[in-house]
């Protein structure tokens, strides 16, 4: 360490004088400096340009733990310790990212269904808990609103719409896409909040009609739905925080790019560093 500190900083200083507040030698300093690099730093060198090119990849947003679980994917033997040192050394960080908050629920006097999720963010199987929110993107257009279907199994999206407009047809089309995407044999238990979009009688009846059950959380309290926040938090800091869109069409395409990744890309914490559809493809053979 000394040694590397002498050579990072030779182009400052005299060699001699760090030498001496080191206290190492000349001799020594230069010898090491001449040596060839040993194989342990060759594997390194070798793993950080492995490191960097997962890292440019994600756009910047994997910490050491996900580029730990992407080399581990790709056959690479190395511990996630040494990822986040070699990370450290070279310089790499997750781009920087804005806090996001929940937006307070509406205030209707529309029919509320009880919370029949309870928190229970989990499920054994594909199209048993389904999770819906809507959110709003910032354009130079104006705002984009995004509707979105999540399965609680593996964290997929499962459906999802954009319109320049919060209308009531934005959920209905979310709703429409998941289900004709997952084709549902059983009842499935649909959370969301307790928007007015959520509890109008005609998405009732698009439930009802689908056979599903819903659940809507409480007054103001964002944690009963926490799993969908979790998904615009990553979307807002992972991708919309860290781009201008000039045009609805221009986010629109983007986070379709993003909803794409996050499916089959994007190694999720909860699902023991997989992506949605590579958890669910696993999970699917051991059940064959």
């Amino acid at each position: 360490m000394k040694y590397r500190a002498i050579q990072a900083l030779a182009e400052r200083y005299p060699v001699a004088v760090m030498c001496q507040l080191f206290r190492v030698s000349r001799s020594s300093y230069y010898a090491w400096r001449n040596r060839p690099p040993s194989m342990r730093e060759m594997a390194n060198r070798v793993l950080l340009r492995e490191i960097r090119l997962v890292h440019a990849e994600v756009n910047g947003i994997y910490g050491h733990r996900r580029i730990h679980a992407e080399l581990v994917a790709q056959g690479f033997a190395c511990g996630r310790h040494r990822v986040g040192r070699l990370m450290r050394q070279g310089g790499l960080k997750v781009r920087s990212r804005k806090r996001w908050r929940p937006v307070p629920v509406s205030q209707h006097l529309l029919p509320v269904a009880p919370n029949r999720l309870e928190r229970q963010f989990d499920a054994s199987g594909m199209n048993q808990r389904w999770v819906s929110d809507m959110t709003y993107i910032r354009t130079d257009e104006g705002w984009l609103y995004l509707a979105v279907v999540l399965d609680l199994y593996s964290r997929a999206v499962v459906g999802w719409a954009m319109h320049h407009r919060m209308q009531q047809e934005l959920v209905h089309a979310a709703l429409t896409m998941a289900v004709a995407r997952r084709k549902p044999v059983r009842e499935v238990l649909l959370h969301s909040d307790r928007g007015n979009q959520y509890c109008a009688f005609d998405y009732q009846m698009l439930l009802k009609r689908h056979g599903m059950v819903p659940s809507h959380s409480r007054a103001g309290n964002c944690w009963d739905n926490a799993a969908m926040e979790s998904f615009f938090r990553s979307l807002k800091a992972e991708r919309v925080y860290l781009t201008r869109y000039r045009s609805h069409d221009e986010a629109r395409a983007d986070i379709f790019d993003y909803i794409r990744f996050y499916n089959h890309r994007r190694r999720h914490s909860t699902l023991d560093y997989l992506a949605p559809v590579e958890f669910e493809r696993q999970h699917s053979a051991l059940s064959a």
